[in-house]
């Protein structure tokens, strides 16, 4: 079996952002009494779109549907301006996605973010140069914990689930990788999204002829 993409999660992969989302949100809810504590964040929410979120606030505590929306609006502004401010590029994953992409991989980013969200980053982090294509919440139904960002991704490339690597770091990204049937490389936060453990794991996918 040989690996042809490296399909890329971003928040918390490629992206040390798992705060900034959290603190945008919170920014935005606490105007309506509403806010959240970290540890929640991280064991309920981390990894899903706002929109998502927020229909989840509302059952859980009664957060109205009429406010999600300019919630919504708040919350990407802020966000917006913590990645003007925060991002910025890190070596380790110039290096690579710039390696890997003269390797011969072809490199998507799929992210439950939105559009806007996701090229922002991107750009500030210097790595668009380097991608094929990147999916945002947007461009699907239905986002992760869903499969369908990933197999649009790959269906895209005119490729196999087999043929691909995904590199996930959150439950509701690793439910959707795994739902694709494609190869998953569990990964515990940015610093361990480096060339030579990406490598590493394409080697060991193919010498063990997985499909």
């Amino acid at each position: 079996m040989t690996i042809k993409a490296v399909l890329f999660d971003m928040d918390g992969v490629l992206i040390d952002a798992k705060d900034w989302h959290f603190e945008a949100l919170n920014d935005a809810l606490d105007l309506f009494g509403m806010a959240i504590s970290r540890d929640e964040h991280l064991a309920i929410y981390d990894g899903l779109p706002t929109r998502r979120k927020l229909e989840m606030l509302g059952k859980t505590r009664g957060l109205p549907r009429a406010l999600h929306g300019f919630i919504n609006d708040i919350k990407q502004k802020k966000t917006l301006e913590l990645i003007y401010t925060r991002c910025a590029p890190l070596f380790h994953h110039q290096f690579a996605l710039a390696n890997l992409k003269r390797d011969g991989y072809a490199i998507a980013v799929c992210s439950n973010s939105v559009r806007q969200t996701v090229a922002a980053m991107m750009e500030r982090a210097s790595l668009i140069e380097h991608l094929d294509f990147f999916l945002s919440n947007e461009d699907v139904s239905k986002a992760k914990p869903d499969p369908e960002i990933y197999l649009a991704a790959i269906s895209r490339l005119g490729l196999k689930a087999s043929e691909c690597l995904i590199v996930e770091d959150n439950d509701h990204g690793l439910q959707a990788a795994h739902a694709s049937g494609a190869h998953v490389l569990e990964v515990a936060s940015v610093y361990d999204v480096t060339y030579d453990r990406l490598t590493s794991e394409i080697r060991s996918i193919e010498a063990r002829g997985v499909s």
